[in-house]
């Protein structure tokens, strides 16, 4: 697998993945009415936007085959936390296409990104997952992820459910 900063090219692939891992990743937690009605049209041109608006200190990351650069198998995004943080990061998301899931695709775009964060100057990095998501609590926590005790509900499909903010240093030997 390579690791690249996404281009405005990739939108396609990245709506691709965005939509497949919701739709594997969320079954059971948000209704599927919403799940089956995610658009990658829709999709495709939110990341031609995104893409196209580069910005300081935040980025989007792809993982794709070393032999086929424009078939994304994860992406990852970073940007700041928020104005009163300025040394706080956020992954914003980090979504891999369920055939990927398990290879390792993951945890080496997460390795990535927090290098990327890293370089950016951000001392330290928070995520928030849907308390429901079992399998990503466990994913972020076997790599150095800790929730914080910060819970936020979200409203997702029309069903209101918890957000649990999880943070990690960026300093240090951690990875």
């Amino acid at each position: 697998m390579r690791i690249r900063a996404a281009r405005t090219a990739d939108a396609a692939e990245i709506a691709r993945v965005h939509v497949r891992a919701w739709r594997a990743a969320y079954v059971g937690i948000v209704p599927q009415p919403y799940l089956d009605a995610l658009d990658p049209v829709a999709k495709t041109r939110t990341w031609q936007e995104i893409l196209g608006q580069p910005g300081h200190r935040r980025g989007v990351l792809v993982a794709h085959p070393a032999a086929d650069p424009q078939r994304i198998a994860a992406f990852a995004t970073y940007a700041p936390a928020g104005e009163d943080h300025p040394h706080r990061a956020e992954l914003g998301a980090l979504y891999a296409d369920p055939d990927h899931w398990g290879t390792g695709t993951g945890r080496e775009l997460t390795a990535a990104t927090v290098t990327a964060m890293r370089e950016a100057g951000y001392r330290e990095a928070v995520l928030w997952v849907l308390a429901e998501n079992a399998r990503a609590r466990r994913f972020y926590e076997s790599a150095g992820w800790r929730p914080d005790g910060t819970v936020v509900p979200d409203d997702n499909g029309g069903v209101l459910l918890d957000l649990l903010r999880y943070a990690r240093p960026l300093t240090g030997t951690q990875d």
